[in-house]
């Protein structure tokens, strides 16, 4: 069977979001370092990050990302890795010079952003740098971003600084030459449950050539179908604050494990 012949199906990514060392959900844009009482939480979890990093290991959800939403957060992403060892993605801080730390401490895959933009300014030679320290396979670049009008822009520094790189078809086919993947928070609507960014969605099922996966305003398991028709299956998605085992009430985990399991079984047949 020719890869012509398969249409792949867009699939559910877990995420375990890491603030001041506990599993949190929280509204993105709010999260500030200059102006802390501006950040605006969703949840808090009585779990550890290893025990979610086991329901992911239990139900074999590959492909999920730890995020460390600033300083305090080691200690918690390291459990979450020893829990899955060489399954969960990690980002959060991530530059040349820890990147390899992080592999070795059982990460899939590192994920940088505020590395490459020193001075909220796109660097090509940091990207290739760290392309060749941990390998392109190894890497994935977050190009999470910020609405402006129709166009989008990278976000760093934890979605509050806006750089001067547009997300497009151009930049991201670019940055695809030293990176394996790409995960794209929509921080306009990221912890909101209103809905994904469904422009965006569709663009980038225009744009990417490589996995990637999209966070930002997922409130139903019929956003999943959407991002699946929106981008002809090329992007996946992540659930956050709507999430019932982020004390979300809008969907269900165990349907989202069944979906995915639809969704590989109908991938691995022709069209």
């Amino acid at each position: 069977m020719s890869d012509s012949t398969i249409r792949k199906r867009s699939l559910f990514r877990p995420c375990i979001d890491l603030h001041h060392g506990q599993v949190k959900q929280i509204v993105g844009g709010t999260l500030s370092e200059s102006d802390p009482s501006s950040l605006r939480t969703n949840f808090v979890a009585s779990h550890s990050a290893g025990y979610f990093a086991e329901l992911y290991r239990e139900h074999e959800l590959e492909g999920g990302h730890i995020i460390k939403l600033g300083d305090g957060n080691d200690a918690a992403a390291q459990e979450a890795l020893r829990a899955w060892p060489g399954h969960l993605q990690i980002g959060g801080g991530i530059t040349d010079r820890n990147c390899h730390e992080w592999l070795d401490a059982g990460a899939s895959k590192v994920i940088v952003t505020s590395y490459l933009f020193p001075d909220a300014r796109f660097s090509l030679q940091r990207l290739q740098r760290i392309s060749s320290l941990v390998g392109k396979e190894r890497l994935v670049v977050d190009v999470s971003c910020r609405r402006k009008a129709d166009r989008w822009f990278v976000a760093m520094n934890k979605w509050q600084t806006i750089t001067d790189t547009e997300v497009n078809k151009e930049t991201l086919d670019m940055m695809s030459e030293c990176c394996s993947e790409f995960l794209i928070h929509a921080a306009d609507v990221e912890g909101l449950c209103q809905g994904i960014d469904r422009e965006l969605v569709a663009k980038l099922g225009e744009w990417v050539t490589i996995p990637t996966t999209y966070a930002g305003g997922a409130k139903s398991i019929d956003d999943l179908q959407a991002v699946d028709d929106l981008s002809d299956g090329k992007v996946d998605l992540t659930y956050g604050s709507s999430l019932d085992i982020f004390g979300g009430t809008l969907v269900i985990f165990e349907e989202l494990v069944t979906f995915n399991k639809v969704a590989k079984k109908a991938s691995s047949c022709k069209i």
